[in-house]
Formats: C-alpha cells, structure tokens, sequence
C-alpha cells in the first residue's frame, strides 16, 4: 500500500476555521490509486471516508470517527486549443487561486473574477463557487468523477452537473461522487465582466481605462483583501451564509421596514436578499463571543479569534439565524458543510 495513514491526526492545519479536532485516520491522495486504495481500505474496515480539499468550506464540530483523506493531487494540462478558445484541465488537489493566475500568465481570460477564492479546483464545483458576476458553470467545459458506489469513472457534462446557486449534483448527492479533475472553457481574447459590485469602479480608482484580464484579477484581489480577512491570520471559511432567495412579497414586507434593504430580481421572480445585509441591519456585525465572532467589517464572515470550537461557531450561527427569521421571516443557509 503506497497511501501513508496516519492515526489520530489534528485537523487544524486543514481547515481555514483553525479548528481542533482529530481524525480516526487521516491520508494524502497524490494521484488515482491513492484514492482507490482509500476507498478500499475505508470499505474494508467499515469505516466512513471523509473527502477534503482546502478545509475553506468545513465547519468541524467535533473529532472525526473516520478516514479523512486529504486531495493533493497536481497537475495543470491543457486539453484542446484553437487559438481562441482553450480547454485546460487541473487536477482536483491544486489550489484554487494559484491555478487562476496560472491561467492569467498563460494568456487565458475567464476566471479573473474568481480570483482569491479559497479552497482547490475540486471543490469549486460542488458549490458551483461565483464571484462578481462569475460563477464556475459560466467557464465550466466538464470534469472526471469517481463513483464511490461501483468504483467506475465518469465524465460530466455542464447539464449534468445541475448547477445552481451554491449547488450542484455532488453536493445534492453526498458521499457518492468523488471529483478527480476539472475541465475549463477560457479565452485567449478577453470577454471581461465588470459591472457587478465595484469592480469597474476599483479599476478607475487605479487609473485603468482599458483593463486586462490580470489588472480586473488584481483589482478584485484588492476588493477581496479589503472586505475579507485572510484565514492564516484569522480563521474563518469566507461567505458564511447564502444570499437567500425570497419572494418578492417578503422583500416588499421588508421593505416597508426597511427602504434600503438590498435585494436583486432572479430570472425566475424571485429576489435575491443579500445576507450581509440582514446580518449587519439586525446588530451581529462585530459581535463577540470568547473566540466565536462575527467579522467587524463584513458581518456575513464568522470568524474563530483564536480558540473557538466548531461547536461555539456552530451556536452563534444557529443564533444569528433565529435572529434573522424573527425580524424578516427570511431563513438563512450556512454554507460550510458542517461535521
């Protein structure tokens, strides 16, 4: 057996929370048969087999009864390219920003409005992860899963993934798809989205009139620096909650309270509420307790001051969503998985 297990293992280096918690058994998977073996040994000693990535999206609550296996796999190719439009393929371990300036220096534009997203190319989309009016199905051309269940891979297409905000197939179906390697759609000639949020005006403050994919990149690196703290130096798992989808009777409800409540229309009539706002709007911005908090200039970041437990983290969310369905009737989803 090559996968290296090792026994009681503390995670806290491997999840952006900061939290302590031990796995039963913890290993690295560097390519295919890593995993394979995992699979085996976890189905042979029947024990449960926790996936993990960049640790960005885990809100860990207590020790974990189960083989932790942490993607580590490498690899940047490029698969097709026709001199205008490129498909390049990572694999799920890379780390998710890197990857993205990777493809900038290569000349390839599309991802530059994900830039500074935590976590690895694995994970990006089980939550389809967006960013300034980009999400991963805009730029997604497939992916290779193995199936946990039979042991066979499998190609994905965009339609098969059922992307939706925040959500996919992978994470509607848990435990079952385990993601290998991710296949991009970009451009050698830019096709830049800067209307959403102040990205445009971001690039005006810093003189730029004709921005290239790497200054629109460096700009929301700005904004992201600015307005989320950086989890080697405070832990915390980003964008904590989803933006709710509300009809347009509760926004009309909270409204009447609250004129400047901020909300966006949807394709489909619903509105989307931005849960940054009702956080900070009902007092929870900077809010404090031992080490659990809430971010001081982004009251939709929870953040671990030092000590926290998950299960501290865990309480103060409950509490912040109990808040924020008695004043707006709206019910907030955490966005962490939580084990």
């Amino acid at each position: 057996m090559s996968l290296q297990l090792q026994p009681q293992v503390s995670l806290k280096p491997f999840n952006s929370f900061g939290v302590d918690v031990r796995a039963q058994l913890f290993a690295e998977a560097h390519n295919d048969a890593d995993v394979r073996e995992a699979l085996a040994y976890a189905t042979a000693h029947d024990m449960p087999l926790l996936v993990i990535g960049g640790g960005s999206n885990l809100l860990l609550t207590a020790d974990i009864p189960a083989l932790v296996l942490r993607m580590a796999t490498r690899g940047i190719r490029v698969i097709s390219d026709d001199g205008s439009r490129v498909v390049i393929e990572a694999e799920a371990g890379e780390p998710w920003h890197p990857f993205v300036q990777h493809t900038l220096a290569q000349g390839f534009s599309g991802l530059e409005n994900l830039s500074l997203i935590p976590g690895t190319v694995g994970a990006a989309p089980m939550q389809n992860i967006g960013a300034y009016g980009v999400e991963i199905k805009d730029v997604f051309a497939g992916l290779t899963a193995l199936d946990r269940q039979t042991g066979e891979l499998r190609d994905f297409t965009l339609e098969e993934c059922n992307f939706a905000y925040r959500d996919s197939l992978f994470k509607q179906q848990p435990g079952r798809w385990l993601i290998l390697r991710v296949r991009f759609t970009l451009n050698r000639v830019a096709q830049l989205h800067l209307e959403y949020g102040p990205v445009r005006q971001r690039l005006t403050e810093q003189g730029i009139e004709h921005p290239t994919p790497t200054d629109v990149s460096r700009a929301i690196c700005s904004i992201r620096s600015e307005k989320l703290p950086d989890p080697a130096v405070l832990g915390n798992a980003g964008s904590f909650f989803k933006n709710p989808l509300v009809s347009a009777a509760i926004v009309a409800q909270i409204k009447a309270q609250h004129p400047d409540v901020v909300a966006y229309a949807q394709p489909d009539g619903q509105m989307k509420l931005a849960a940054g706002w009702l956080i900070e709007r009902a007092g929870w911005k900077g809010f404090r307790e031992a080490d659990a908090g809430v971010h001081k200039l982004q009251a939709l970041v929870l953040v671990n001051y030092g000590t926290a437990t998950g299960l501290q983290l865990f309480d103060l969310a409950q509490r912040i969503q109990k808040d924020i369905a008695e004043r707006f009737n709206v019910d907030l989803e955490m966005e962490p998985n939580r084990y």
